[in-house]
């Protein structure tokens, strides 16, 4: 789930003059005991995407998650991801987040959360990094397929540059009757201080297959940032094809 924009547009400045889990997790059972239900696992990925914006500068990334959920809606989670090292956010991320999600209607769902983004390893030096944002979700499943939309929110923060943010997503997911197989297609758009050139759309078609407690995954990512024709800074918005695998309790 995740960040992060932002951070792209560090290491994009850091390129040129050198994210979510926000949600309550929707992953297997979990682990439960009462009204508490513990679940999380762990992701490995070729490219560390969020927005449609590499992180990881093209490298591989690890991404462990947790969340403790209450019969009642409310969570809390952790979500971390290592990154492309620069002295603004260090090679570390860590979401830490939490919300409420229930159901308002037969097959439809709503989410409310606030995650704060850390970066552990930057350099005080280098100015500050975190920042919260607010991110609703809107959610509805019609036989096998699920619509999602995603409203994220960061006000002015220093990290900021004491402007705010915008991110407005829309997401499809189906899975194939009697397969392991799910298709999925998203679009986003962000406008404000995570975005580079002030605003920009990004999106990505792809799909997973799962086997019990491991989903592999594979999916084409673009953006419609301009190219500035240098390697070093359009690696990170870039179309590319990320591969990815996890495993889930």
């Amino acid at each position: 789930m995740k960040f992060l924009s932002k951070a792209c547009l560090g290491m994009l400045l850091a390129a040129s003059a050198m994210s979510a889990p926000v949600f309550a997790q929707e992953e297997d059972d979990g682990i439960s005991a009462g009204p508490i239900t513990v679940s999380g696992g762990v992701e490995l990925v070729s490219d560390y995407r969020f927005r449609g914006i590499s992180l990881s500068g093209g490298d591989v990334a690890v991404q462990p998650t947790i969340t403790v959920s209450h019969d009642s809606g409310f969570y809390i989670g952790a979500w971390g991801s290592n990154l492309e090292d620069t002295p603004t956010y260090g090679k570390t991320e860590l979401d830490v987040y939490g919300g409420y999600a229930t159901e308002i209607a037969s097959g439809t769902e709503i989410d409310v959360g606030l995650t704060y983004y850390l970066y552990p390893g930057g350099e005080k030096a280098a100015g500050p990094a975190d920042y919260f944002e607010v991110i609703g979700k809107l959610s509805h499943t019609l036989g096998p397929v699920e619509a999602t939309g995603t409203v994220g929110y960061s006000w002015d923060q220093a990290s900021l540059g004491n402007d705010d943010n915008l991110y407005l997503g829309f997401g499809l997911s189906a899975g194939i009757p009697t397969t392991p197989i799910t298709l999925s297609a998203q679009a986003g758009y962000t406008d404000g201080a995570l975005a580079p050139a002030g605003h920009y759309w990004d999106w990505s078609i792809g799909a997973s297959a799962s086997f019990g407690p491991i989903t592999a995954g594979v999916k084409y990512v673009d953006t419609d940032i301009p190219k500035t024709g240098v390697k070093a800074i359009d690696k990170y918005y870039d179309s590319g094809v990320i591969f990815s695998l996890g495993v889930s309790f």
